[in-house]
């Protein structure tokens, strides 16, 4: 029988078998140390199959593969504390850092350093939109907070996280049950995709973003951009780039998240150099395909620091 540390090294080097048997011979001990933590079963269940998605998608980064037990059982740990920390008998410590989404990993950077990608990537598009949205913007575009993600998709953060809860259950059983499978390479795909992105932001900055609509987007698009409500068609978005590119805005791709029929653009927005305070430090772009083509667009704009606000308020 292979060791622990075996199955981690043979998983760092893209054998999704592995990652599967080693969540499989661990799985008993994690799910004890969530119960001594949380009590509840059905709550300790919830920790662990959230410790295996991040897990799943951060085994390259484990430094020492003798270690996987313990490291594992960390991540349970963290997971655990995150439910807890609300107690106030219950720091959350420096352990909490662990299972903490790094909302500076590139999606796309994930995806081609980590072997494993194609299967992971085939169990999250087997998730139904709804489940497959809120985990895309949880897990790999790195919006942390419910009521972001809620802002966003347009429900109460309260749903935001009965959707999680849902989604990494049935992530977490069908990546089990499918380690040993082959599936296709989606870095092509991404790529495409991420190549598209660039043209996109990049028509953006040089005030051409009708030629962008015209051949990747439906007419008969529905955009919600921020607090505006929702809009139909070119004309709408083109007057709101116009009046970003005649102010002088400018954004800069930073991640993007390509699904089969969900893409997920992350940006930095650069204000003019005569009024730094203009934007918000950058945003999100929810994008739903149809037939290929965007058919819905939303926009999510990141609140700026609150001692930025409290400065700029003060001034």
């Amino acid at each position: 029988m292979p060791s622990d540390a075996d199955l981690a090294r043979a998983a760092q080097a893209g054998d999704a078998a592995s990652v599967g048997a080693l969540l499989s011979r661990h799985q008993a001990r994690l799910l004890g140390v969530a119960l001594t933590m949380l009590r509840e079963p059905a709550d300790a269940e919830d920790a662990v199959q959230e410790a295996a998605v991040i897990a799943l998608t951060r085994i390259g980064d484990l430094r020492d593969p003798s270690a996987v037990g313990p490291w594992l059982r960390a991540i349970v740990r963290s997971c655990c504390l995150m439910r807890l920390r609300a107690r106030p008998a219950l720091p959350a410590g420096d352990i909490e850092a662990i299972a903490r989404p790094d909302a500076s990993l590139d999606p796309a950077r994930i995806l081609e350093q980590h072997a494993t990608s194609d299967w992971v990537w085939h169990a999250v598009e087997e998730l139904p939109p709804p489940l497959r949205v809120v985990t895309l913007l949880r897990y790999f575009a790195g919006m942390t907070s419910s009521r972001d993600i809620g802002t966003l998709c347009t429900i109460p953060a309260g749903t935001v996280r009965r959707r999680l809860a849902q989604a990494r259950a049935r992530l977490a059983q069908s990546l089990l049950a499918s380690a040993s499978a082959v599936y296709p390479d989606v870095r092509g795909y991404a790529a495409e995709r991420r190549q598209e992105a660039e043209w996109t932001v990049d028509s953006l900055n040089r005030g051409e973003f009708g030629a962008v609509l015209r051949e990747n987007w439906k007419p008969t698009v529905d955009s919600t951009l921020g607090k505006a409500g929702t809009m139909h068609g070119f004309a709408p978005l083109l007057a709101c780039a116009n009046v970003d590119f005649e102010s002088g805005v400018r954004q800069r791709l930073t991640d993007v998240v390509a699904s089969r029929d969900i893409l997920i653009y992350r940006t930095d927005l650069i204000s003019p150099p005569d009024d730094p305070e203009h934007c918000p430090p950058g945003a999100t772009w929810l994008l739903s395909l149809d037939a290929g083509r965007v058919g819905r667009f939303r926009l999510f704009h990141a609140p700026r620091p609150a001692a930025r606000l409290t400065a700029r308020a003060a001034g």
